[in-house]
């Protein structure tokens, strides 16, 4: 085979696949902005009278500004048309809300917008995540632009997913990229929707979705300052205490700011500050104009930490609650080791079979932890209550309690 030859084959594989056709414009054209009460009227009474599922989506100001608020809100119904809503200019959406009613939202990625569209007054009472759908379906890209790809043979373009939507007047080419990303998505669910079925995957599908009606976020992180990039490099608890105070000063700042703390000062900094430990403006870091522009801060986060007793420091890890590091089993518990692994094979070989990833079939934790910390029944029952007990749906019980009950005849303690 000479050199020449593969790039030749790519080359006609290339020539033979079906051309994309760009999505580079609404149907109906890019909407104005609803910015006041009166034309946020009119937007719930249009989607009240359309029919048929909601397609919703938000864009947040993330890494721009502090928290991750929405900065515009997308909706489209047949019937209804686009409506593009900005919720600073009219913070509360309920009518818009209670015009959708029982209608099923769809939404690509969920978990990252219902947050911000609860806090505007919008929740879902029914709905259908195409990413998650794509993941069910063994999609190997989920991305909306690579599932819009797959399933319409369209090239959605996604240069404005990163820009900062806080910014006012929007320009005129994000608005038309905002209004792309809700123009196909009831297709793109009724497509995936026949898939799930034919796969028999839509229960499974309904009882993912329905766990997510009542999502509002992730909960609160114990010591999320421990999170900081190139915590590692700080090796005594009087240095973590300083990682701590500089930590939660950056982050007043930065919600006084209305910025991303990251934008007050990165990570990296805030550990070159915390381990030059400086007592005096002298002993600061130079080079860096955030630590020049909030020296005072700085200093007095620095002094609060140096003034903790010894006792009260920080430790350095937090002890988990859950099991050990997987690379630790075989020495602690060799039978538990050998369970997992078993439990693990099968779950792989159900998983490869019907072409999901494993950690949409069962997620880590909570196999580990019902292995290293077993009911005190034993059977597929027992392991089913203590699986659902940790958040596993039904379908994922059903699946994943067999194979864990069967890892366990095969080990038996010794």
């Amino acid at each position: 085979m000479t050199p020449s030859e593969p790039a030749a084959t790519t080359e006609v594989e290339a020539a033979t696949e079906p051309a994309l056709t760009p999505l580079d414009a609404p149907a109906d054209g890019v909407p104005d902005v609803v910015t006041d009460e009166r034309r946020l009227m009119e937007a719930a009474d249009a989607i009240r009278a359309g029919e048929g599922p909601v397609a919703l989506d938000a864009e947040r100001a993330s890494g721009y500004r502090y928290g991750q608020r929405a900065y515009l809100v997308q909706l489209r119904r047949e019937g209804s048309g686009t409506w593009l809503i900005d919720p600073i200019a009219v913070p509360d959406l309920s009518p818009v809300g209670e015009a959708i009613g029982g209608a099923e939202w769809i939404l690509h990625a969920a978990t990252q917008d219902l947050p911000c569209l609860a806090e505007v007054g919008l929740r879902p009472r029914q709905l259908f995540d195409t990413e998650l759908a794509g993941r069910l379906l063994g999609l190997p890209r989920v991305g909306l632009a690579a599932v819009v790809e797959h399933y319409l043979g369209l090239s959605l373009a996604k240069e404005h997913s990163a820009v900062d939507w806080s910014t006012r007047p929007l320009p005129e080419p994000w608005l038309l990229y905002a209004a792309l990303d809700v123009e196909v998505l009831v297709e793109l669910r009724n497509l995936m929707g026949v898939d799930l079925a034919r796969q028999g995957k839509a229960g499974w599908a309904r009882e993912e979705f329905e766990s997510l009606l009542d999502f509002t976020g992730p909960g609160p992180r114990v010591d999320p300052w421990r999170r900081t990039s190139g915590m590692h490099k700080v090796r005594q608890r009087r240095g973590a205490a300083i990682v701590r105070e500089l930590w939660e000063t950056r982050d007043r700042i930065a919600m006084d700011r209305d910025v991303s703390p990251g934008r007050v000062m990165p990570d990296a900094v805030l550990v070159e500050l915390a381990m030059a430990a400086p007592k005096a403006a002298q002993d600061l870091p130079r080079g860096h104009r955030a630590i020049q522009r909030y020296q005072r801060q700085w200093l007095e986060a620095v002094r609060r930490a140096h003034a903790i007793p010894e006792a009260d420091l920080p430790p350095l890890t937090l002890r988990s609650d859950g099991p050990p590091p997987q690379r630790a089993w075989a020495d602690r518990d060799p039978v538990a080791a050998e369970r997992l692994v078993a439990a693990r094979a099968a779950l792989t070989a159900f998983a490869d079979e019907h072409g999901v990833p494993v950690e949409n079939v069962m997620s880590p934790d909570p196999l580990r932890r019902v292995i290293w910390a077993p009911p005190q029944d034993r059977s597929e029952q027992g392991f089913a209550a203590a699986l659902t007990a940790l958040g596993a749906r039904r379908w994922q019980v059903e699946i994943v309690a067999p194979m864990v009950a069967a890892a366990f005849a095969a080990n038996p303690d010794a």
